[in-house]
C-alpha cells in the first residue's frame, strides 16, 4: 500500500512538471493551456491558499483539489502531446512558480484589505 502511495505521488509531480511544459507549447490548444497553467502555477507555487497548518482543510487544496485540478487539464491535452510532455517531465528538474508565488501573496493581501476594510470603526454619525 506504501509503495503504491509514493507511485501515485510521484506521477502527481511528474504530470505537475508535463503540465507546466503543456501551458508553454504551442500545439496545445488555448483552453488546456489555460487550465495546464493555473494548475501548474498553484502546485508548484511556494505558498498554498489554505495553510497547511490550519487542521483537516490545510491539507485538503494539496489532497484534493490539485489532484483534480490534475486529472481536469490531463483530459484537456491531447494525449500524445501529454505523454511527449509526461516523457520529458521525468528529465527535468521540477520548476518553481513565480507566478503562483505572486498570485497567491496578491490573495492573501486581497483578503487582509478586505477584513480590514470590513471590520475597521467606521465613524459614529450624531442624530440632527
Amino acid at each position: 500500500m506504501l509503495n503504491s502511495a509514493k507511485q501515485w505521488a510521484r506521477g502527481i509531480k511528474r504530470d505537475v512538471v508535463a503540465l507546466w511544459l503543456a501551458a508553454r507549447d504551442p500545439r496545445v490548444p488555448w483552453y488546456a493551456k489555460a487550465t495546464a497553467g493555473a494548475v501548474a502555477a498553484y502546485a508548484l507555487s511556494p505558498i498554498d491558499l489554505i495553510p497547511d497548518f490550519i487542521p483537516i482543510i490545510g491539507y485538503l487544496d494539496d489532497l484534493l483539489i490539485v489532484p483534480l485540478g490534475i486529472m481536469l487539464a490531463v483530459k484537456l491535452v491531447p494525449a500524445g502531446l501529454m505523454q511527449e510532455f509526461r516523457d520529458e517531465a521525468t528529465r527535468r528538474a521540477k520548476p518553481v512558480s513565480k507566478a503562483g508565488l505572486i498570485f497567491m501573496i496578491a490573495v492573501w493581501i486581497a483578503a487582509a484589505l478586505a477584513l480590514l476594510w470590513l471590520f475597521w470603526p467606521k465613524p459614529v454619525q450624531p442624530f440632527v
